[in-house]
């Protein structure tokens, strides 16, 4: 399966979804001029993965920021997750961040997937 690999830019997060390594973030700021146009490819990915996914995958979220339009991607993403069996969130926050812990546990509570918190 391909592996899609974006480095970060100022308005778009690094993106690794790598089956083979087990490797599954999202980082950064998130505020793409088209956000919709911007996740496709992950919505898409995430669509192929499903139908061979890893026994276990563990997808992190380490967002500093995101807009309005990208927490409408981020929960269509979450969702997608949750038709794939054995995925755990991992939703990683600043340790003086409250919003980004309270983004975290809103999705938590939209979603049927077990979430972990972290903090870095």
């Amino acid at each position: 399966m391909e592996v899609i690999n974006l480095e970060a830019t100022e308005d778009t997060p690094r993106i690794v979804l790598d089956k083979d390594k087990s490797l599954f973030e999202i980082s950064g700021r998130s505020l793409p001029e088209d956000s919709a146009e911007f996740y496709q490819p992950i919505l898409e990915w995430l669509d192929r993965y499903q139908k061979n996914a890893n026994p276990q995958t563990k997808f992190a979220f380490k967002l500093e920021y995101f807009n309005t339009a990208s927490s409408k991607l981020i929960l269509d993403i979450l969702s997608k997750l949750e038709d794939i069996t054995g995925t755990t969130v991992i939703w990683y926050y600043h340790e003086d961040d409250e919003d980004m812990e309270e983004a975290g546990e809103e999705f938590s509570e939209l979603v049927d997937i077990p979430f972990e918190f972290a903090t870095y």
